[in-house]
């Protein structure tokens, strides 16, 4: 049966894209990797921050908007985003969220102890230890490589019809249901990336969007042949995917699966080094070529944002 390796990247509304960078990047040490717009939006940015390379299972992606409606986490969406950093590194990333001012919190499930937290925009994250996955070689600012995040540790979806939603996870993506503990059922992905997904397991009430929620989390196919039997699976399954569309750095398609939440299937290739050398990402916008004749009026509408470091990490 064919089985997505888990989760391809995750993306989300925000405000303020230098206070976007300056979180991501500044605060919890992700590169930058691509600077580019929402190919739908040519006015909005979109932004990608992950590991050294963003490779799928790491990178998450941001829309930031200035002045947009702030949303309410529910169903449909994924209600927490959550990052897998190395064992041994959980004081470290509590004292540096609380240096910046960041409320945290401790929870457990499933073995497992949770630290949960919001960005500024109120978009939910978490971060747990997990063995598996390659490190990160990526550091900045205060994050050194050796305690930085490795990517995805898996997502926390809130379905207003979890039942479909799962049958979803376990019948299209083959998932493979592992626990049940407290209301939440736990599943996994083929791959040790990004590859651990939570979800309610009584229907939740509808969340509204806007800044500070999920658009839509997005899986891996391994490449464009995989991609296709992809589609073919998901359109077999009653579910009416979008045709297939470049995104630049993977193709793309997009289905909404009964319990709200948008799902996108992404190829892994070809990566974010596609249009610009490897030292360089994320540094100049980047932009597809059926807009680069209308860059200067693209580029004159956006926000100027900088990667920097913070000055508590100055000191």
């Amino acid at each position: 049966m064919q089985q997505t390796a888990g989760i391809h990247h995750i993306t989300s509304f925000v405000r303020d894209p230098q206070r976007n960078v300056d979180f991501y990047a500044g605060v919890l040490g992700l590169r930058l990797v691509k600077k580019t717009i929402n190919f739908d939006a040519p006015e909005v940015y979109h932004l990608y921050f992950g590991n050294e390379m963003g490779s799928p299972g790491t990178a998450i992606t941001f829309f930031p908007s200035p002045g947009s409606r702030i949303g309410r986490v529910g169903g449909g969406q994924v209600g927490y985003t959550i990052y897998a950093v190395p064992t041994g590194t959980f004081e470290f990333w509590e004292k540096r969220l609380a240096k910046f001012g960041v409320e945290t919190e401790r929870s457990e499930r499933f073995g497992e102890t949770y630290l949960r937290f919001k960005d500024p925009d109120g978009l939910q994250l978490e971060i747990v230890e997990r063995e598996e996955g390659r490190a990160s070689k990526w550091s900045f600012g205060g994050v050194p490589a050796e305690k930085a995040i490795k990517g995805f540790g898996g997502a926390l979806l809130y379905s207003t019809a979890p039942e479909r939603t799962m049958s979803v996870l376990q019948q299209v993506l083959g998932l493979k249901k592992i626990a049940e503990e407290n209301g939440l059922i736990r599943f996994r992905a083929a791959g040790d990336i990004g590859n651990v997904i939570d979800i309610n397991a009584e229907p939740m009430p509808w969340g509204a969007g806007g800044a500070g929620t999920v658009h839509h989390i997005a899986w891996r196919a391994k490449n464009d042949e995989d991609h296709r039997v992809w589609r073919e699976r998901v359109e077999r399954n009653g579910l009416h995917p979008t045709p297939i569309v470049d995104r630049q750095y993977f193709n793309a398609l997009y289905f909404r699966e009964a319990g709200g939440i948008l799902f996108e299937v992404a190829t892994d290739t070809p990566g974010f080094d596609n249009d610009e050398p490897f030292e360089a990402l994320g540094e100049k916008l980047m932009l597809p070529e059926w807009y680069e004749k209308h860059r200067d009026a693209i580029e004159s509408n956006l926000l100027p944002i900088e990667v920097r470091v913070l000055k508590e990490d100055q000191a």
